[in-house]
């Protein structure tokens, strides 16, 4: 059984804790909770009959936790990490990883010396219809790469914003990019491959916040393909789509839906089929979809059966 440790104890959380605190993962337990505000902590433990600390380091000493799961703001995911690797701990931390380069270095190169495993939460590759996209990819389907555009048209009010004062600042969210984009940004680049270059725009046209809350980003690839991402938060009066589509000289494929769950376009030379479409296709209850679930199942297999973890930190 791995043993679970939840820091930070805000939106998030409550998906990762109904998934460990439930038993909804085979070979997982939610050991204890911890947040700074403790009346956060308090609810989700008196829940599910648990520990709770306002403490990092007073949790991992006196709980026996395998892996420690990063829920903070986003800004504080690095300084988080870290101090829980003091403890030689395996780390699962919420998108984004960090919100500096430096930052994202420091915790690959402490995990590495820690000698424990370090996990980023990017559920989105575990959807069907992007499994489903990505064998393609592997089985060289689409030939020569064209487009590859990802779309995130989602409404966050100013009620949204206003949860958290962190929310829409730069130093602890990052903006529409890092935290809302960032798994369709993921996505975009595990398909695609590498980026050559960037050309970007950005502005605040809705929200009252420090950052960004739309942007359009040009993307070359070093494949030679071109890319696009289309992020925003001021969709009104609600949420649009987050999709992904992608062109190549053999077929073209687009997946849409809230959270990128359902097959529009499969579509291929060799292949033209509207069962694939409706088989493939998932109808999750909200934009965090299905894959937490079998992310969760992909840290325990490579924990106890010792596979290859999907996403790590590099």
């Amino acid at each position: 059984m791995i043993r679970f440790g939840l820091v930070g104890c805000g939106r998030i959380s409550l998906r990762h804790s109904q998934l460990l605190g439930e038993n909804k993962i085979k070979g997982a337990k939610l050991q204890s909770v911890c947040d700074i505000k403790i009346e956060r902590a308090i609810k989700i433990a008196s829940k599910y009959g648990i520990n709770y600390y306002d403490n990092i380091d007073t949790m991992l000493q006196n709980e026996k936790i395998d892996v420690v799961v990063i829920l903070t703001e986003s800004g504080n995911h690095a300084q988080n990490t870290l101090q829980a690797l003091k403890h030689k701990k395996h780390i699962i931390v919420e998108k984004p990883m960090a919100l500096k380069i430096d930052d994202a270095v420091k915790m690959i190169k402490c995990s590495k010396e820690q000698g424990v495993k370090l996990f980023v939460v990017k559920q989105n590759r575990f959807n069907l219809p992007v499994k489903k996209l990505k064998e393609a990819i592997d089985k060289k389907k689409f030939g020569k790469l064209i487009l590859g555009t990802v779309r995130v048209r989602w409404c966050r009010e100013q009620s949204y914003y206003s949860q958290d004062s962190w929310r829409g600042t730069w130093k602890m969210d990052g903006g529409v990019l890092t935290n809302q984009a960032s798994h369709h940004i993921d996505l975009l680049q595990w398909i695609m491959g590498e980026v050559l270059s960037v050309q970007a725009m950005s502005s605040t046209r809705l929200a009252k916040i420090e950052s960004e809350d739309t942007a359009i980003v040009n993307l070359r690839f070093k494949n030679g393909a071109l890319g696009i991402i289309e992020a925003t938060t001021a969709t009104r009066p609600k949420d649009l789509e987050g999709s992904i589509s992608i062109l190549g000289e053999k077929g073209s494929v687009v997946i849409e839906g809230f959270a990128v769950n359902k097959i529009k376009t499969w579509n291929f030379y060799d292949e033209i089929s509207g069962e694939k479409m409706k088989e493939f296709s998932e109808n999750p209850p909200n934009v965090y979809g299905f894959g937490h679930k079998e992310f969760y199942n992909n840290v325990i297999n490579s924990l106890i059966n010792n596979q290859d973890q999907l996403i790590d930190g590099e």
